[in-house]
């Protein structure tokens, strides 16, 4: 699916507790200025008018009739249905709202709500990281080539998508992807945001300094001490990271167990790959004892760094080669390395979800 060529055009949303942010996606490209308008978390007339507002606003700016509305919004939902639950950030919508029939009925328009994170993973999938892999395998000339992709947001919290042959996987009642909820290996009675989080590292890194926490950098600060290139406790740094990545790839390698795709991580921390992805990677690639010592691997799959050159060239080369079809004179290409990759994402988180949210519009048309 491509759609860089298509002239339909979705309006989106980005909907927060504090702004409500509109605009017009056409052949993946945004096609007007971003509108924002002021949230209204606790009052839901005020809300809903505000989200007419916006959407009536986009639509006298389009030279053409947008084809959907397409946006994420935050969970517990029924997405399919387009009923919003109980949200903390949003209590307004408390009880159950029918969010998506109520805009249906408003524009005459088919509506498509789905989680940020789910939209990410999509966005990635269709428009980002996983075309982009599978180019550069064509390019190498591998047979290779990846359909299932799990994109992963890390920031705030932990958030996960999950891409199976281009169609976006939300599970029976829409709670598919919730990583968030794994068990944290570092602190086994708390869930994997306790060390996958911003909130973790600084956490991590006001311990092992001895600072108190809300004094604790943030995390664009606790990279730069960590490279050496900021005044701080550099060991401490290090290791705010390097717990995180452990913590995280055992979470990755639990989810991936299941799913067999390539990882794309988005998100505020990812800008700090350079000092946990290899730590992650490390992790992924890790081994279970057992208990006469033996040891076997976490994965059946290798998992290959896809930031590093050394490690990309690998996965793109493999192990290809020609074997003979028994009682024929014919050969067959055969790539024995069962391998992943995990990478950074190139687009953007935001950009991606913005991409999943034109893209799901369009291929739920499409059906």
């Amino acid at each position: 699916m491509n759609y860089i060529n298509d002239k339909r055009i979705v309006m989106t949303l980005d909907a927060g507790g504090t702004n409500l942010v509109f605009s017009a996606i056409q052949g993946n490209e945004q096609i007007i200025d971003e509108i924002r308008i002021p949230s209204s978390p606790n009052d839901l007339t005020k809300m809903l008018n505000s989200l007419v507002e916006g959407f009536s606003e986009v639509k006298s700016k389009l030279t053409e009739e947008p084809v959907a509305i397409s946006f994420a919004f935050p969970g517990p939902a029924d997405y399919p249905n387009g009923i919003i639950g109980d949200l903390p950030n949003l209590p307004a919508f408390r009880g159950g709202v029918a969010l998506g029939p109520f805009l249906e009925s408003k524009f005459n328009l088919p509506v498509f709500i789905n989680n940020d994170g789910d939209l990410y993973a999509y966005g990635e999938a269709i428009s980002g990281f996983l075309p982009e892999i599978n180019q550069k395998l064509k390019e190498a000339g591998s047979p290779k080539q990846y359909k299932n992709l799990v994109g992963l947001t890390l920031g705030t919290g932990f958030g996960a998508g999950i891409v199976r042959d281009g169609e976006l996987f939300i599970g029976d009642n829409s709670g598919a992807g919730e990583i968030w909820l794994l068990r944290d290996k570092l602190s086994p009675m708390l869930n994997i945001e306790e060390h996958g989080s911003i909130r973790g590292i600084r956490k991590i890194y006001s311990e092992l300094s001895n600072t108190a926490f809300e004094n604790t950098p943030e995390p664009k600060e606790l990279f730069e001490i960590a490279k050496g290139e900021k005044e701080g406790n550099k060991e401490a740094a290090i290791k705010a990271f390097k717990d995180m990545a452990e913590a995280c790839g055992d979470a990755i390698s639990n989810a991936i167990t299941l799913i067999d795709g390539l990882v794309v991580i988005g998100g505020g921390l990812s800008g700090a790959s350079d000092v946990f992805l290899p730590f992650l990677v490390d992790e992924m690639n890790g081994s279970y004892t057992n208990a006469d010592g033996t040891q076997f691997r976490r994965l059946v799959q290798n998992v290959y760094n896809l930031e590093s050159e050394t490690e990309l060239t690998k996965f793109l080369k493999g192990s290809t080669r020609e074997i003979v079809v028994f009682g024929t004179d014919k050969t067959i290409k055969y790539d024995p390395d069962s391998r992943l990759g995990v990478g950074i994402s190139k687009i953007g988180t935001s950009k991606a979800i913005s991409l999943g949210a034109y893209a799901f519009a369009l291929n739920m048309l499409s059906k």
